[in-house]
């Protein structure tokens, strides 16, 4: 794990709990633990979205996509008032 023996790893542990403490260390590996489980589950969204087969688009519905976009920028452009996206 990461390069590190059994000793290194013990060695951490120990200079962890005097650091921090018995009831600290239960509290900070439970927050550690879903930290990894949450980048875990993001990695494997990500990776299934790019995965996903490609859906060809049709040239009607690559227009209207264009159309839509284009009306957006017109009101942008008009309405000066309107909060912009960046």
């Amino acid at each position: 794990m990461f390069g590190l023996g059994a000793g290194e790893l013990f060695l951490i542990f120990i200079i962890a709990l005097l650091f921090l403490g018995p009831k600290k260390l239960p509290e900070l590996a439970k927050g550690l633990g879903q930290a990894i489980r949450e980048f875990q589950k993001a990695r494997d969204e990500m990776m299934n979205e790019v995965n996903k087969p490609h859906t060809p688009v049709t040239p009607t519905e690559a227009k209207k996509d264009v159309e839509v976009t284009a009306t957006k920028v017109e009101t942008t452009e008009t309405n000066p008032e309107s909060p912009k996206h960046s």
